[in-house]
């Protein structure tokens, strides 16, 4: 079995390149980090990194704000379909929504741009699962961050 810290450290003195292992080259960036070798770090891509992780977790937010407007709008233009299953997502999602902001609380400063663009996300979709016109769907979010998180749903009782 290979030593991953002796893999990554013997890797380090060549160095690869980002665009060619992103995973050795992670390992290889920890290893400097550890070492205290910040003259010797690509901090560019390091940078590019961080900064995906940063929307990473925003998108994590943000989708599952999207999974639960998708099913208040069904559950508001298609009340003779509405089932457990809708209502069990949408209380999934919420907890998926407050863990993620609980991780990240700096999202909170995103969350009315969240709920835009999931919402845009979720009218499309909703109006394609329901196989109806998006005119038909309103086109600004008609739901608040209270509504996303709190609305009650009469199945959500357990039966």
């Amino acid at each position: 079995m290979l030593d991953m810290a002796a893999t990554a450290s013997a890797n380090v003195r060549r160095g690869t390149r980002h665009a060619d292992d992103i995973y050795t080259w992670v390992q290889e960036q920890v290893a400097l980090l550890r070492a205290g070798r910040v003259d010797a770090l690509d901090l560019d891509n390091i940078a590019e990194e961080l900064s995906d992780v940063g929307l990473s977790e925003y998108h994590r937010l943000q989708s599952a704000i999207e999974i639960v407007l998708l099913h208040m709008l069904k559950w508001d233009n298609q009340s003779e379909r509405r089932s457990r299953s809708w209502a069990l997502s949408v209380a999934e999602h919420r907890e998926r929504a407050l863990l993620q902001l609980e991780r990240s609380p700096g999202l909170k400063s995103n969350l009315e741009e969240a709920r835009r663009k999931a919402f845009r996300l979720a009218r499309i979709r909703a109006a394609r699962e329901m196989k109806r016109s998006l005119k038909l769907l309103p086109a600004d979010c008609p739901y608040t961050w209270d509504d996303i998180l709190n609305r009650p749903f009469e199945l959500d009782a357990d039966r």
